[in-house]
């Protein structure tokens, strides 16, 4: 590769001079023997990765292409440095540009690297993996049977892509599960709805359910509230297996809700990768109690709309604590057909914190599973007695009756029969009832 040796020795002579320089100015400034010693470590260190790949051309089993011996040795050089960063060649840069537009052929998980696992962060809701019963916090021992053992995200990825129909099989290790379990995969084409709303049967709360943070989250959010507003007493933002996206989509939705303050900031080595994100007044909900429902699939986007939702006091967090992952990447492109996925800078919460390996604790810890209901057989309502009293309830309207069983219809309508599935839920809607009662909304 003719251009990239150029390059570099282009790259070592300039070094070199600017070495020969320092040393003739040695005692014109007292700085100038440090900066010679700089120089001299850096000279150093560029000629022994040179003569490391020499070496490897010259002396390894099988012939190596000099270019693909460079593409290798960034790759190494970048999955060493963290789990998110990554050099992506011809291909894996295709193949990022293709997923950033919303539609794929492939799974339907985000995976990330947990340590040193691969793990899921979350199943994307009603994708394949979804459906085949995918979830958060699995480990993925082997994809198909190719073992992950020192496996890149990036070429985890590629191999779980493929052509719609095809199938693929995960072994995975499951909290809880004695041993490994096989789950086996249809690939299809990923179209990605991050917004669902829903209303929660014989009650005024606004379930909305966003599922990954694309362009358009905060848009549709905030035209869901104000389509509800006049009828709602409290809302449920379900982040649960939410993995991410957008920064500014996540800046944007917690700003709804929020007055003024810090919602986010990322401080990096950098000056332009320190940046403080803050809240505007215009636009704002402060009148609606509010409830976040977060787990161990809630990532990146999704921990900053809860942290600082939490640390503004502006909503009650209910579930799990979440993944942890608070690092910002930028795709830096080298050339026109590679690039490098680097980490840039950390999010820190309005209180400080960050984000990076630590997650955001729940203010309020409930395990997911059932409700548990013991129904007592014995007891006698009045409802019961032969001579009771007809109750107004009983007196349905019929509009109301059939306005109902449209929505159950539409799925647009959490029944109690879905809550019962759902403790996280069922805290969520009890939390809502009483921050209605004790902060005096209507």
């Amino acid at each position: 590769m003719k251009d990239g040796k150029f390059i570099a020795f282009g790259f070592i002579t300039t070094f070199v001079a600017s070495a020969l320089f320092l040393s003739s100015s040695v005692f014109a400034k007292s700085e100038a023997p440090l900066a010679a010693q700089i120089g001299e470590n850096r000279l150093n260190a560029l000629a022994k990765y040179t003569k490391v790949i020499q070496t490897v051309e010259q002396y390894y089993v099988d012939d190596q292409n000099i270019s693909d011996i460079i593409d290798k040795s960034l790759e190494g050089l970048l999955t060493n440095l963290d789990a998110h960063s990554s050099f992506m060649n011809k291909k894996k840069y295709k193949d990022m540009k293709i997923q950033t537009e919303g539609e794929f052929g492939g799974l339907g998980i985000t995976v990330g690297m947990r340590d040193g696992a691969l793990t899921v962060i979350a199943p994307i809701e009603g994708t394949p993996a979804d459906k085949a019963g995918m979830k958060s916090e699995d480990i993925i021992l082997k994809i198909n049977e190719k073992s992950t053992l020192n496996m890149t995200i990036d070429e985890a990825v590629g191999i779980m892509r493929g052509k719609p129909g095809s199938k693929i099989e995960l072994t995975v290790v499951r909290k809880n599960e004695q041993k490994p379990l096989t789950i086996e995969i249809i690939r299809d084409i990923i179209k990605i709805d991050s917004v669902y709303t829903k209303k929660i049967e014989e009650s005024d709360i606004l379930y909305i359910r966003v599922t990954n943070f694309d362009k358009k989250v905060t848009e549709e959010v905030q035209s869901a509230i104000i389509k509800h507003k006049g009828s709602m007493k409290g809302l449920i933002l379900d982040l649960r297996n939410n993995p991410g996206g957008l920064l500014n989509q996540a800046v944007g939705l917690t700003d709804l809700f929020v007055e003024d303050g810090v919602i986010v900031s990322q401080k990096g080595r950098l000056e332009r990768e320190n940046q403080i994100y803050n809240a505007t007044k215009t636009g704002t909900f402060t009148d609606i109690p509010l409830v976040v429902l977060i787990n161990g699939g809630s990532a990146s986007a999704s921990e900053i709309v809860s942290g600082a939702l939490q640390d503004h006091k502006r909503a009650v967090l209910i579930g799990q604590k979440s993944f942890g992952k608070g690092s910002v990447q930028v795709i830096l492109p080298i050339g026109n057909e590679e690039a490098l996925r680097l980490t840039v800078a950390r999010y820190y919460l309005p209180d400080g914190r960050t984000i990076q390996a630590k997650g955001v604790e729940p203010d309020i810890e409930v395990f997911p599973g059932e409700v548990v209901v013991d129904k007592d057989q014995f007891s006698i309502k009045e409802s019961d007695l032969k001579k009771h009293l007809e109750g107004q309830l009983e007196k349905i309207d019929e509009k109301v009756t059939k306005d109902k069983k449209e929505e159950k219809k539409n799925k647009k309508l959490i029944t109690k029969d879905d809550i019962l599935k759902d403790i996280q839920l069922k805290t969520a809607i009890d939390t809502i009832k009483v921050l209605t009662i004790t902060n005096g909304f209507h």
